[in-house]
């Protein structure tokens, strides 16, 4: 296949990931598409405690993507152990279990429980760039010395696929891409979304009860794409890329920016199946930009 990508003794049926938090825990669409087409799933962060998230109004439409500030609502490790596993365990296709946390303690423990447990899935997507929580993984996803110290811990504790999941909201995502690999992560997700607001002009509030929040969509993609290419000058990891991911056109651009997979995210939203159809239009798209697989097209854009 055109498509699929070998990556670190994985094999990927295509380079389309689903993000995390815009597709559920991954077994609730089971029945609306057939995940086990897609390249993976990351499934919604989960966190050492079960978390109700931040209070309504947490989710608005923008007029090119979406605010959000759900604020890591999840029902907690021990709880997705019990319930979510068992259903991933099923599915036919590579499972990567985001982990959110508030201290290194905490990241810990989530993942050590994770592994005490029978799981099929491929690795762990670290967020420590949730700009939408009062505390927690956004200290670690601006500072690099804390970065390196978070991966270098949690490497201790498996050897499944450990990615860091970066901020955008940084002065130079470059250092803490380069903190993660030096602390011994496999891969790099890059962005998260970006911090943004917006106001209702006929009641004078936020249009987020939290009043910032996370913006994502098609908006963010040129942000995305420029981060995703600094981090790729910068590391020697594979790097995952997110940002307004909606058309295969979308997808090679971030692998030419030196992308080796790809996460749809506030797409899934409007059109859940939309990994798919971005699936099936990439071997055309391979076909006509003369490639025998997608993955030789990474990192070959050209400067004028």
């Amino acid at each position: 296949m055109l498509t699929k990508i070998e990556l670190l003794n994985h094999t990927f049926k295509s380079p389309i990931l689903v993000a995390s938090g815009t597709f559920g825990y991954g077994d609730e669409v089971a029945g609306l598409i057939d995940v086990n087409q897609l390249g993976g799933i990351i499934t919604k962060s989960v966190t050492l405690e079960p978390r109700e998230g931040n209070a309504p109004p947490r989710i608005a439409e923008t007029s090119a993507g979406m605010l959000n500030s759900i604020g890591l609502a999840n029902l907690g490790v021990e709880k997705y152990c019990h319930t979510k596993l068992p259903q991933l365990n099923k599915l036919e296709t590579k499972v990567i279990i985001n982990i959110a946390g508030f201290g290194i303690d905490d990241y810990v423990k989530t993942l050590q429980i994770l592994e005490n447990h029978d799981g099929n899935h491929a690795g762990y997507e670290i967020n420590i760039s949730c700009p939408n929580v009062k505390s927690g993984g956004m200290q670690f996803g601006v500072d690099a010395v804390m970065t390196e110290s978070l991966t270098s811990e949690m490497r201790k504790h498996t050897n499944k696929l450990l990615i860091l999941k970066l901020s955008p909201n940084v002065t130079k995502i470059e250092d803490i891409a380069m903190a993660a690999e030096a602390g011994g992560a496999d891969m790099i997700s890059a962005i998260n979304t970006v911090v943004g607001m917006g106001i209702n002009i006929h009641n004078r509030k936020p249009v987020l009860n939290t009043v910032f929040g996370g913006l994502s969509g098609p908006a963010i993609k040129p942000i995305a794409l420029a981060n995703v290419h600094k981090i790729y000058k910068a590391v020697s990891v594979p790097i995952i890329g997110i940002g307004g991911i909606s058309t295969a056109e979308d997808v090679i651009e971030f692998i030419m920016a030196g992308a080796d997979l790809v996460q749809v995210g506030t797409s899934n939203f409007k059109d859940p199946s939309i990994g798919l159809k971005i699936t099936k239009g990439l071997e055309p798209l391979c076909k006509t930009l003369e490639v025998t697989n997608i993955h030789d097209l990474k990192g070959t854009l050209e400067y004028y």
